[in-house]
């Protein structure tokens, strides 16, 4: 920042100390950041928009089918080249990488992730990639919360929310649901919902949603009218269709493991890129609805239009029979999990949010298009169950039930559904949080200990650095060192009453203690015939600096008994954490994010 600039900003700030509150200075920053995220929203599908339209003129129509193919390689090569020429850093899931820098990096964001997502989402699903926006427009508003936070030197606690405040604007511009944000923003990212953070999480949300309006006009993203209510006997029904969508989360859930896992053993980019190309390519070839976020799917399926939703496919298909175009719905269904994922595998950007509701809108819809046509004599509108499979599909994907209820309830305009939405909701949830413990977003983060959670002492111990409770000025000893030389040159050289051993390849082998050899220190009959092998004995417990998370650490000490214990690093003896300066920076930290 040049000279003029930061005293500028500084006499803002000496300025903004007299004159507004901090609680005030939150809740304009939450309008600004609200803004940012809405203006980032507008952009992505704007971009998007724009591609897409490029890449259907008139005169391509004729090719589509076999264009399908090739399309969605130009835009994962272009991806490519913009990564490997230019950016030059990692652009994970948008959300994913949101919630590791809440957890991780005190919200501090880079700004890369600014403009990242804005330039290569679009190329992504504009191509064809299968994937959404919603996660590049969380990860662009994010960083914007929190270089917004950076620039004005707001506290770390005000810098999480603000990133929460960005998130929320993001989803509540998407979709024109601000109440279904805010609770999108509290379920997922784990904000406290107390009266100070619920406020600028409004505004934000607020803030955003006007930007939208007046960028985009009216035009929401999902056209739903409801014509039918909630029915009392159709109740066994939603509950058969919760249990369908959590089988189906199951499927989604696994198949982007096991798709992700897959590509992982490919090192070189550029294979990668190949491999999931051509893949890609040829899904799309054969199932065409594939290509893009899909959005065309949803509204084509509330309108009660499948043979639009369906479109054109390189067979000629009966489409005037029910049960072929059940068939041709299932395939989109289980073929959107894969296109998705190898997507992302091939290098694309984008998000997960938007796959998932194209997923629970096709289900939704051949479930009762099944029951419409069995033989059973029932009839349930396609159009709600549309809508439940979406709820369903989210709640048990994404793990968030009250996101799933209050976002298809809001872009209803109306509560007729809300019972049936719980239900399913819940159903679908329960059933696949047993099976998969985490949703996509959240469970390489929890595996790793890096999840944020409602639980703040569980937080608070997530963002301590590991590095600066290890302390590395103890003098170590050889195992064939003999007492002699352990009293002149360790005990009486140190302050501390723990030796480590390690032998010459610093692997660690145990530990004396001063009280070890206390009986002994005067025994100079003794000093050339002990060594330190038969003083030294096992730890009350080990450290792993790479596979232990602070919460782990923690439990170590409260079984071991402790009061320090060794860090072993790379198989290496690295260094002792104390409990004591253990608890001394968790205190710090926690006073850091309460004040």
């Amino acid at each position: 920042m040049p000279i003029n600039s930061k005293k500028l900003l500084r006499q803002f700030l000496i300025w903004k100390y007299k004159h507004i509150s901090e609680r005030q200075f939150i809740y304009i920053l939450s309008v600004l950041v609200g803004v940012f995220a809405g203006m980032g929203t507008v952009v992505l599908k704007n971009l998007t928009h724009y591609i897409r339209s490029l890449l259907e003129l008139d005169f391509l129509k004729n090719y589509q089918n076999t264009l399908y193919f090739i399309f969605p390689m130009i835009g994962l090569a272009l991806v490519y080249i913009i990564k490997q020429t230019w950016l030059k850093k990692h652009i994970g899931h948008g959300i994913s990488t949101t919630l590791y820098g809440l957890s991780k990096l005190n919200g501090i964001l880079p700004r890369y992730n600014i403009y990242a997502a804005l330039i290569t989402a679009p190329l992504t699903a504009g191509f064809g990639g299968s994937v959404g926006l919603q996660g590049p427009a969380v990860s662009v508003g994010a960083a914007l919360g929190s270089n917004t936070a950076q620039f004005f030197h707001m506290s770390t606690k005000t810098r999480l929310l603000l990133i929460g405040c960005a998130s929320a604007g993001a989803m509540a511009s998407m979709f024109k649901a601000p109440i279904a944000a805010v609770v999108f923003a509290v379920e997922i990212f784990s904000l406290d919902i107390a009266f100070t953070s619920l406020v600028p999480l409004l505004l934000a949300s607020i803030s955003a949603v006007i930007t939208s309006y007046l960028f985009l006009g009216t035009d929401v993203l999902l056209h739903v009218d409801l014509t039918d209510n909630f029915n009392f006997k159709d109740i066994p029904l939603y509950i058969l269709l919760g249990i369908v969508t959590a089988i189906t989360s199951v499927y989604f859930s696994k198949v982007f493991f096991a798709i992700t896992n897959f590509f992982k053993q490919f090192e070189s980019r550029a294979v990668r890129l190949l491999i999931g190309g051509l893949a890609i390519g040829t899904m799309l070839y054969f199932i065409p609805p594939l290509y893009g976020e899909g959005y065309g799917i949803m509204n084509n399926l509330l309108k009660g239009d499948h043979i639009a939703a369906i479109g054109k496919m390189p067979f000629n298909f009966d489409l005037t029979n029910i049960w072929v175009v059940i068939g041709l719905l299932l395939g989109i269904a289980v073929f959107k999990a894969v296109a998705m994922t190898t997507t992302f595998g091939a290098g694309g950007v984008g998000g997960i949010f938007i796959p998932t509701l194209i997923m629970g809108s096709v289900l939704g819809n051949v479930f009762a298009k099944i029951v419409n046509n069995i033989g059973l004599n029932l009839s349930v509108p396609e159009a709600n169950f549309t809508l439940l499979g979406m709820t369903g599909l989210m709640a048990g994907v994404l793990h968030a039930p009250l996101t799933a209820i209050f976002l298809i309830a809001e872009i209803t305009s109306g509560h007729e559904l809300f019972v049936p939405l719980m239900i399913v909701a819940a159903i679908s949830f329960a059933i696949t949080k047993y099976y998969v413990s985490h949703s996509i977003y959240t469970m390489k983060l929890a595996e790793r200990g890096e999840l944020l959670t409602h639980d703040k002492d569980q937080n608070v111990l997530m963002v301590l650095n590991i590095d600066k409770v290890i302390e590395t000025n103890f003098i170590e000893l050889s195992p064939d060192m003999k007492l002699k030389d352990l009293l002149e040159n360790a005990v009486a050289k140190s302050s501390r009453n723990h030796f480590p051993v390690v032998n010459e390849n610093r692997e660690f082998m145990g530990v004396v203690l001063l009280d070890d050899i206390r009986h002994i220190m005067f025994k100079t009959d003794l000093y050339d015939k002990i060594d330190v092998s038969s003083l030294m004995h096992a730890d009350a417990d080990i450290i792993s600096y790479e596979g232990d998370s602070m919460n782990v650490i923690m439990d170590k000490f409260k079984n071991s008994g402790a009061w320090n214990l060794p860090v072993i690093k790379h198989g290496k003896y690295y260094g002792y954490i104390s409990k004591s300066k253990l608890l001394t920076a968790y205190r710090r930290q926690l006073i850091k994010h309460t004040k």
